[in-house]
Order: C-alpha cells, then sequence, then structure tokens
C-alpha cells in the first residue's frame, strides 16, 4: 500500500506540473475595456491585443508612421457603440466596427471601418470607413510597456485614451442627446 501511494503522489504531482505549462500562451493577450453612461447603461466597448514593448522603438519603426495600423497586436481591434456617439465630433450609429489607426509623428487618424472579425490590417478595405478623424499626439507621463486603451469618464461622457511607449492619444466619445 505505501508503494502505492509513493506512486500515486509521484504521479499526481508529474500530471500536475505538465498541466500547468502555458508555454504557449498569447504573446499579446486580448483585453476589453467599456464605458457607461451616467445611468450605467454601456455605452462603448473595445476588445483588442496588447503587445510589449520589450525594449523596441514603436512609433516609426515596429509600427511605420504613414500606414495602417490594426491598433494592437492579431485581430484588428473591435470598437461596439450601444448607441450613436459623436466620435471625435462625427456622429456614429450604434454597431460594432473596427478601429484602425494610422500613426504619425505629430498626430493620429482614427478609421471606423464596417468590415470586422479581420486579422490585422491585411484586409483593410479603404471603402468600408465610415468615419476618418486625426487627434493630435501627446507624451506619457512614463514608458507605457503594454499598448493600452482605457476611457476615463468626463462630465458629458468619456475620453478615449490608446497608449503605448512614451505616446498617447485622447479622444472624446459623447452620447448623442
Amino acid at each position: 500500500m505505501k508503494l502505492f501511494n509513493s506512486c500515486l503522489i509521484v504521479f499526481l504531482i508529474a500530471f500536475s506540473t505538465s498541466a500547468q505549462d502555458f508555454s504557449d500562451i498569447d504573446k499579446s493577450p486580448m483585453d476589453a475595456v467599456i464605458t457607461r453612461n451616467q445611468d450605467n447603461s454601456p455605452l462603448a466597448r473595445i476588445i483588442y491585443s496588447r503587445p510589449k514593448k520589450k525594449d523596441r522603438v514603436i512609433f516609426g519603426e515596429l509600427v511605420p508612421f504613414n500606414k495602417i495600423w490594426r491598433t494592437g497586436a492579431n485581430e484588428a481591434t473591435e470598437i461596439t457603440f450601444y448607441e450613436d456617439v459623436l466620435f471625435n465630433g462625427t456622429e456614429v450609429e450604434a454597431g460594432t466596427y473596427s478601429l484602425y489607426t494610422i500613426p504619425e509623428k505629430d498626430k493620429w487618424t482614427l478609421i471606423i471601418n464596417e468590415k470586422i472579425n479581420t486579422w490585422g490590417a491585411y484586409s483593410y478595405d479603404k471603402s468600408l470607413d465610415i468615419l476618418r478623424t486625426a487627434v493630435p499626439v501627446k507624451s506619457t507621463a512614463a514608458s507605457v510597456e503594454d499598448f493600452s486603451i482605457t476611457f476615463k469618464s468626463t462630465r458629458v461622457g468619456s475620453d478615449l485614451l490608446m497608449g503605448w511607449d512614451d505616446t498617447f492619444v485622447e479622444v472624446p466619445v459623447r452620447k448623442v442627446e
């Protein structure tokens, strides 16, 4: 019986060690952020993947200037508006879209595109753009290791913030009244 128990313990330890192997975990994990109206109803949600800086030069090298970017890693970033909004002052109907960007040194062009469920920007189709808008680039107070998207609540809606490395942009998102 002692031998059986000893063998069982060795088996369980070996099994639990191999069952905990996370070596194939996504290097740019998926994340989601949501912003809500004052009545707690959802206004917008973003699903995206978060690549890491890893001592690389990001904007201008890893993410080239003046080229379409999926705004993260893996699949194109997805944005859902639960009601009609003003996105940087331009009205966008409720729905789910892809969010692309074109980073430049002093501004980013943000693109809301009708085609969803796409990998990267490889099948980006400019004819499906419903909005293009530019916002100025700002400098972060400290380097951001993981590409990050969040919403900051304001008195009249939310501001969408996207940042990585030493750069971020801010875009007002407001409920259409």
